[in-house]
């Protein structure tokens, strides 16, 4: 057999009255967004490593395809969970598992936090899960991730600024005559409501995600 450009399918060989004529390769296509998904994930200083059942030639070329920092192929589910308890030994950092598949399942449990494609992922596999999205595409993972990032910023902010106004006037009360009822009135009203208006940025979060998303597909 000639040698040809190997794209990581499974090969059908073709052969006319016993000679090899040709093959045909059968292979899945990635997702469209799949490549820039983790190009993005990168850009958040997130590594990428992807876990597969599938043959190590097949796993190779999609890892190369998409550029991940790392792979392992023709895993068994335990085997999933005991690449994914090494990955999480060897970072400091919280580690998350997306998955489809029932196989998945046992990683999705075990994960700092595990995330279930919905549109095509397996019962099992969404219980396991701490958060579906409801999306095929890669790229809503991506975008999860920098929606949850400036939530927890928003939390940060609200309460740093709650305890910076109780902590001035607890300092203020006992030594000047500046605390009054009013003044305590807004340090326990007036910093709800400011900490509810800086939380509704949150609901602009996903619209904007939407909106750059209809702009590279156009």
């Amino acid at each position: 057999m000639p040698d040809e450009q190997d794209s990581g399918g499974a090969d059908v060989c073709i052969a006319i009255d016993g000679k090899y004529a040709g093959r045909i390769e059968i292979s899945d296509s990635l997702k469209e967004d799949a490549a820039s998904a983790v190009a993005e994930l990168h850009a958040m200083g997130i590594e990428s490593f992807m876990f597969t059942g599938d043959r190590e030639r097949t796993a190779e070329h999609v890892a190369v395809e998409l550029g991940m920092d790392g792979y392992s192929a023709e895993l068994l589910p335990q085997d999933k969970t005991r690449r994914l308890e090494e990955v999480m030994a060897g970072t400091r950092g919280r580690t998350c598992f997306v998955g489809d598949g029932i196989n998945d399942s046992p990683s999705l449990a075990r994960a700092d936090t595990g995330i279930a494609m919905g549109g095509i992922g397996s019962d099992s596999a969404v219980e396991a899960a701490d958060a579906v999205i409801m999306d095929d595409r890669p790229s809503k993972v991506a975008e999860a991730i920098r929606i949850s990032r400036k939530t927890q910023r928003i939390v940060a902010e609200n309460i740093a600024m709650a305890l910076a106004v109780k902590f001035a006037i607890l300092i203020l009360t006992p030594t000047t005559d500046l605390v009054t009822m009013w003044v305590a009135i807004f340090g326990d009203v007036g910093v709800l409501i400011l900490a509810v208006c800086n939380s509704v940025r949150a609901l602009g979060f996903g619209k904007k995600a939407r909106g750059r998303g209809a702009a590279a597909s156009a």
